[in-house]
Order: structure tokens, then C-alpha cells, then sequence
């Protein structure tokens, strides 16, 4: 079990899509409660079945395992939730971190959030300038809900 400390932030401006090559992903949830989250994803020709707790602030336990891409393909089409969230993920190193920046795609499109994982709730980031507004503490961009309630019906 490892815990997850992330941030999460609005995302202005496009000039940071130079910086990354994108990677498609897709993913469904086997179980979207506030006491835990049971996520599918393809992420290009990986995939992976994941487990968060709820959160408890911007911290919470995650189990992440590989699994076959067939196998993935399969729960998407057949257990998971509907509908599936696609998006672009952009991987841009920045300081001493890594961003993830996930452009998402279809109801959810024009919504861009980026996310940085930290090693405690404390720990100090460079900000780029691309970053907007921090929505860690906002539910409505939790991409398990985001299924349920797209950015396009806000």
C-alpha cells in the first residue's frame, strides 16, 4: 500500500502542450463511493486496476496493480460504470517535480486540471505559470464524479 499526497490545479493557457507528448487514456470505476474508489485504465498499451480510500485532506492509500491491456478492455466494456472518461495526459517535469496534466475529451472537454504528487502535505513546488486555481479540496474535479457530473453540464 503506498499513500497518495496530490494537489490538484486548473490549468490556464496552452503554451505547456509543447512541453509533452500526450498519451490517450480511458478509464472506468468498478465502484465511485466516498469511502473508496476501484478504477480501470488504459494508459496507451498499459493498464492498470487501482484502489483509493477516501481522501483525508489531499492524502489518501492507493493499491495500483498491472493488469493485461485485454482484460481492461473488457471490464471497461462489460462491469464498469458508464460512461468511460477519456483524456490527454501530458507528463511535464517542472522543478523537482513531475505534472501530470490531463486535457480530457468528450463531456468534459475545455476542462484541464493539473496534478503534482508530494511527499508530505507541507512539501514546497515551483508553480508554473500555467497553473490556474487549486481545486484539491473541490470534489466536482474528482475524475470519479466528473463521469457522473461532466464539466459540460456545470
Amino acid at each position: 500500500m503506498g499513500v497518495e499526497i496530490e494537489r490538484k490545479f486548473l490549468v490556464i493557457g496552452e503554451e505547456w502542450k509543447t512541453l509533452a507528448r500526450p498519451v490517450l487514456m480511458r478509464q472506468a470505476y468498478l465502484s465511485s463511493s466516498p469511502e473508496r474508489v476501484v478504477r480501470v485504465r488504459i494508459e496507451g498499451e498499459l493498464a492498470y486496476l487501482t484502489i483509493k480510500s477516501a481522501n483525508q485532506g489531499i492524502s489518501r492509500s492507493e493499491w495500483e496493480y498491472a493488469i493485461p491491456v485485454n482484460d481492461a478492455q473488457e471490464m471497461l466494456a462489460s462491469v464498469c460504470e458508464q460512461p468511460i472518461i477519456e483524456k490527454l495526459r501530458y507528463r511535464i517535469s517542472y522543478g523537482d517535480h513531475l505534472w501530470e496534466l490531463d486535457e480530457f475529451l468528450g463531456e468534459n472537454a475545455d476542462l484541464c486540471i493539473a496534478e503534482i504528487e508530494l511527499s508530505s502535505e507541507q512539501e514546497a513546488f515551483l508553480r508554473p505559470a500555467w497553473l490556474g486555481s487549486e481545486v484539491s479540496h473541490d470534489h466536482r474535479y474528482a475524475n470519479a464524479r466528473l463521469f457522473k457530473h461532466p464539466y459540460s453540464r456545470w
